[in-house]
């Protein structure tokens, strides 16, 4: 990155490798920390494709008399308005009996140094080991006058007041004349995943403090790679945590982020030379500290572990303007996939060009603390990597 004006004042790192040889084309502040943002998806992505089988754990049961107990995975497809996943409810729906087993621990519903404010926003649903319907209420334009989940109609009111919730209980509010479709978080308890249950599945659901001490089975639910690509695209923060979640329930009946990193860093990053400070999956708190070196670490590990091609498809397609699904400049091909992730003051972008010679480069760009518009620190990265890409 520069460091003439406007961003000598700030902080910026850049590594830049080749590939296939691991040669280092160049090297700024790549072992200093900084605040990667969603960049953290990218590690999140790694410990889904180590813990993860293909199909997503959907829930674990076990059969015991006429009961079927049922216990959460983290699974976050389920009625899931992206996803439209029902495979869980139609298992369910073959049951005479069903009790949902609370979590063992535990699941803080925000992660660490979120922002409290956050409540009410699309990008924060509370973390929970059984989500319904993403965790969100989603409110359809004034046309369609439709809220999902239905369960949830009687708690919306219409009104001028800008559109949010309670803070503390699950009212909601929508200005009378949206037009957009809306998703607000809505409050995650046990007593309220039980109501939604039995609301889809037309059936009692108890409630037991207790899960039957034998081996469950697994239901399989849709394929994780389905999860990690719309996490990549849309940076989605609920689907990231849940992720980390799931691959904790891998490991033992505790859902636990923090387990799922622990398990990474001592196990399949015991190498990373610059040990990250990672605290969630999602990058929204302000404590995860990560550096360049260790983006570009993990980034050749998938490269070196998985296909070209498959791998690319988890990566969206990237230019100045921020993360695009199609790529716009038809007078080249597809050439940068990465991973942004931004909050104020900070802009960062991590993964692979492929070059005008076809050879493949691997870069993190770490940019923090600036006070210009992150347009022009896009502009600066585009401006890079486009040298790079004639370059090389």
């Amino acid at each position: 990155m520069s460091t003439k004006e406007p961003f000598e004042t700030s902080f910026h790192g850049l590594v830049v490798i080749d590939a296939n040889s691991g040669k280092v084309l160049h090297s700024t502040n790549g072992d200093k920390y900084f605040i990667p943002a969603s960049n953290v998806k990218i590690f999140t992505l790694f410990a889904a494709k180590k813990m993860l089988s293909k199909k997503a754990p959907a829930l674990k049961y076990v059969f015991r008399n006429d009961t079927t107990y049922i216990k959460g995975t983290g699974y976050p497809a389920s009625l899931h308005p992206y996803f439209n996943d029902s495979l869980g409810v139609f298992f369910l729906k073959k049951q005479q009996g069903i009790s949902l087993s609370l979590p063992q621990n535990e699941i803080p519903r925000f992660g660490p140094g979120w922002a409290w404010e956050d409540y009410d926003t699309y990008f924060s649903p509370e973390i929970n080991d059984f989500p319904l319907y993403g965790n969100v209420l989603t409110a359809y334009p004034e046309n369609e006058k439709r809220i999902y989940p239905s369960i949830l109609n009687d708690s919306v009111y219409v009104k001028n007041n800008p559109v949010g919730r309670e803070e503390f209980s699950n009212t909601f509010y929508i200005n009378q004349n949206n037009n957009d479709t809306l998703t607000i978080p809505f409050i995650t308890a046990p007593i309220f995943t039980k109501k939604m249950l039995e609301d889809v599945l037309k059936q009692d659901v108890s409630i037991s403090k207790v899960f039957p001490n034998s081996e469950p089975q697994i239901l399989e639910g849709i394929e994780t790679d389905s999860i990690a690509k719309r996490m990549m695209y849309v940076s989605d923060n609920f689907l990231a945590e849940q992720l980390l979640l799931m691959c904790s329930s891998t490991l033992s009946d505790t859902l636990s982020s923090k387990k799922t990193i622990t398990h990474i860093l001592e196990n399949e990053l015991s190498d990373l030379k610059n040990q990250p400070r990672w605290v969630d999956g999602s990058g929204l708190s302000r404590y995860n500290l990560f550096t360049p070196e260790s983006m570009v670490h993990v980034l050749k590990k998938l490269y070196e572990e998985l296909p070209s091609e498959k791998l690319f498809a988890l990566f969206p397609s990237w230019n100045r303007d921020g993360t695009i699904e199609t790529w716009e400049e038809l007078q080249k091909p597809r050439y940068i996939f990465a991973k942004s992730g931004g909050m104020g003051n900070t802009y960062n972008l991590s993964g692979y060009l492929k070059t005008k010679s076809g050879k493949i480069l691997i870069f993190s760009s770490m940019n923090n603390h600036f006070r210009v518009p992150s347009s022009k620190v896009r502009e600066e990265i585009e401006l890079i990597l486009m040298s790079l890409w004639e370059r090389y």
